[in-house]
């Protein structure tokens, strides 16, 4: 397999790869997969911590992470198998890998079932209140998120058709209500109140720790290059042309990302305090439930909420199905050890593993846990998975020796980093 110099160099000997509405398709999902949690909460952490640290944060987040989605998909463009990233793993270190492998990506589902299980009850309430539907708010109830949970888990369960068909057009709402948030907050900008001094070296560098893992989630989406990967492989004869497609894709949804993203967020922190940031880190509420309830005018109250929604909602939905299936594997390889596969009841098992679902996610919402800090603590979890693991890949398997270079170095510290960011919390920064 060639490097992509090479095969760039392959497309223009064997004419124009054209940039077809299937190339887009996947630009499109890969943004979609990009604007979830990440973006809803990272202005509520450059609110605390400040635009120079998110600024830094930035500057060594971002191109870590092309480095790390692009060393990614060439580590993916080599195998001869076309499988997912935990098979092509057990293709290159064997099945112990690719078992450490699966269970990391079954954290990383856990995690964000976890993470937005919280944003959808306490932004719901949060909205309801700031509409003047109900007076206090409805998160205090243990039977509103019940209820809240039951709806989104019987919906997923039952409507992965009509998920994957309206994906696009929620995609490109979301991308386009970034964009559009970010122009409006324009006039309510206070550049004076919110840009701070620098704080002292030691409190600038621990704050770019803890705010990477949110700068990273804000436009990361590698999940879905495996996917990707496998699809073009499909539909091209030639896998030269196929990870050719793959890498420009990549490339395309990224800058879309860093340029709308990176808008939205220097917008926000101009417009949120530092004291509202805290309040929503309080709350246990996103940014956008925050900005609808103190920037006055209707517009910032439709959009956010409008983006809040779809952002969280259809993240939730997605991983949900992931997460089932996950479950599911688990569940049968158990239960077919004492009978036979035939006589297992596979819808008994199916509403089983919903109601689980629905009663494990009801009560981690009752704890009220971080949302902040969950995202802190869970960033070691993509620190392997997605900054190890490539980088081991490139040093130990021979295949790969050509792509060693000082960049996987960099991918390789940025995983640090992100690994830092419990160790901090527990020392109490």
């Amino acid at each position: 397999m060639n490097t992509l110099n090479e095969l760039e160099i392959s497309a223009e000997t064997f004419g124009r790869v054209p940039f077809t509405r299937y190339d887009m398709g996947w630009v499109i999902l890969c943004i979609g997969m990009a604007i979830g949690s990440g973006i809803v909460f990272l202005p509520v952490q450059v609110g605390i911590t400040g635009v120079w640290v998110f600024a830094a944060s930035v500057m060594v987040a971002y191109p870590a992470m092309y480095m790390m989605q692009k060393l990614y998909l060439q580590t993916l463009s080599e195998s001869s198998e076309c499988e997912n990233y935990a098979g092509i793993i057990t293709q290159y270190l064997g099945k112990n890998w690719g078992i450490f492998l699966a269970v990391v990506y079954f954290f990383m589902l856990v995690k964000g079932m976890l993470a937005y299980s919280l944003a959808v009850t306490f932004d719901t309430a949060k909205y309801l209140q700031t509409y003047g539907i109900t007076r206090g708010l409805l998160s205090d109830s243990p039977l509103f998120s019940l209820a809240l949970l039951c709806a989104l888990v019987l919906i997923a369960a039952q409507g992965e058709k009509l998920i994957i068909k309206v994906s696009s057009p929620l995609v490109l709402f979301k991308l386009c209500v970034v964009v559009l948030l970010g122009v409006v907050m324009i006039p309510h900008w206070d550049v004076a109140m919110n840009l701070p001094s620098l704080p002292t070296l030691k409190r600038f560098v621990i704050d770019t720790v803890l705010t990477a893992p949110f700068t990273l989630f804000s436009i990361m989406f590698v999940q879905i290059l495996s996917p990707m990967n496998i699809a073009f492989r499909k539909v091209e004869k030639d896998p030269r042309i196929a990870t050719y497609r793959a890498f420009r894709a990549n490339r395309v949804a990224y800058v879309i990302l860093v340029v709308a993203i990176l808008f939205f967020a220097t917008s926000f922190s101009f417009v949120l305090s530092h004291d509202q940031a805290l309040s929503a880190k309080a709350q246990n509420i996103s940014a956008l439930a925050l900005a609808g309830s103190v920037i006055p005018g209707n517009g910032v109250l439709y959009m956010s909420t409008a983006l809040d929604i779809f952002a969280i909602v259809t993240a939730f939905l997605g991983i949900y199905l992931g997460l089932e299936e996950a479950i599911k594997g688990v569940v049968m390889n158990l239960v077919t050890r004492f009978i036979p596969h035939e006589r297992v009841n596979v819808r008994v098992v199916s509403v089983g593993i919903c109601a689980f679902i629905v009663i494990g996610l009801w009560a981690w919402v009752q704890t009220r846990f971080s949302i902040i800090l969950l995202q802190q603590l869970a960033a070691p979890i993509y620190g392997i998975a997605s900054f190890f693991v490539p980088c081991l890949l490139a040093y130990k398997v021979p295949a790969l020796r050509k792509y060693r270079s000082p960049r996987v170095w960099c991918v390789f510290v940025f995983g640090i980093i992100l690994c830092l960011s419990p160790v901090l919390k527990a020392m109490g920064y």
